[in-house]
């Protein structure tokens, strides 16, 4: 009967020991370095930023330690978000992303078996060379609403917005193969294009020629907005205050394999919403926080934009 005792007290010894080294295992979130004020990432100044104090909010509830691991998203034709993830998440170099935009494209099992590592804080040579076999991607439940807005450069702030037709007669600049374009391009069977201009991502600085007066308005993510006034608050561009009605919310993203991390993360992020207090982070943040909308996970956006 002692031995009985002994086993079954051993038994239970282990099983606490192995939840507190459970617990006390950190809790990896990648997030990009340059996304003021979501997240922001500067040699000599602390990590800022809306993402960076929800994300140690949810590992406080969860009861574990956070490490960040900060990875450099470039903003160009070729960047594909969703591989970049499933990247960073299939080598183990976090087990969740952030700031991951929900829709079904970016939630589908990849069309190939690979993909290269994005540029990450501590990558090596052999690093930035060699390819990753990628997982299934699994999201979290979305914690903002990120939707698109028209913003006004100087000349056109006084202009009210209530829909893309309010844009006729004003000089438009959007970048090619964005959302933006294709909204702008396809409105009213193209009622707008003659009055586009497109500019490159990544070379050419979309929101300065605005701010400039060289164009008067743009379609653009409203956090992009958010990050120019973080950066520029003195900036002579303005908010027209119009979002276009198809918006993605946004949320963290695991792999398929770690369902139960999934769940924990849920918890934590249901808890937070119910107390206000990741509305409370966004607005600290100087993020214009929206809260999430239905559908959490948005359909066919492009289908969606041709059909209105």
């Amino acid at each position: 009967m002692r031995r009985r005792l002994v086993t079954c007290g051993l038994a239970a010894l282990f099983a606490v020991l192995a939840t507190a080294a459970c617990a006390a295992e950190p809790l990896r979130i990648c997030l990009d370095e340059d996304r003021p004020p979501l997240s922001a990432h500067r040699r000599g100044k602390p990590d800022a930023g809306f993402d960076v104090t929800l994300a140690q909010a949810i590992a406080d509830r969860m009861g574990r330690p956070l490490k960040i691991q900060w990875f450099e998203s470039k903003l160009d034709e070729d960047s594909s978000p969703q591989l970049e993830a499933n990247a960073l998440l299939s080598d183990g170099r976090c087990s969740l992303v952030g700031g991951y935009a929900l829709t079904t494209d970016s939630l589908v099992a990849p069309g190939m078996k690979t993909a290269r590592l994005p540029d990450f804080d501590g990558a090596t040579r052999e690093d930035r060379r060699r390819r990753v076999a990628l997982g299934v991607l699994a999201p979290s439940r979305p914690y903002v609403y990120s939707p698109m807005t028209v913003v006004l450069g100087p000349k056109a702030r006084e202009r009210r917005i209530g829909d893309i037709g309010d844009l006729a007669g004003l000089r438009l600049a959007i970048e090619s193969g964005s959302l933006g374009d294709a909204i702008l391009m396809t409105f009213d069977k193209g009622r707008l294009i003659d009055n586009i201009t497109h500019l490159v991502p990544g070379r050419d600085d979309l929101l300065g020629a605005l701010d400039r007066g060289v164009y008067d308005a743009t379609l653009i993510d409203l956090g992009r907005f958010d990050a120019h006034r973080a950066v520029h608050p003195d900036t002579a561009i303005t908010a027209s205050g119009y979002y276009y009605p198809i918006g993605a919310n946004r949320g963290y993203v695991g792999l398929a394999s770690d369902p139960a991390l999934i769940t924990e993360v849920n918890k934590a992020l249901g808890e937070l919403a119910a107390e206000g207090r990741i509305a409370e982070l966004g607005k600290q943040a100087g993020l214009t926080y929206l809260p999430p909308r239905e559908p959490a996970i948005l359909g066919d956006v492009w289908k969606q934009i041709i059909q209105r």
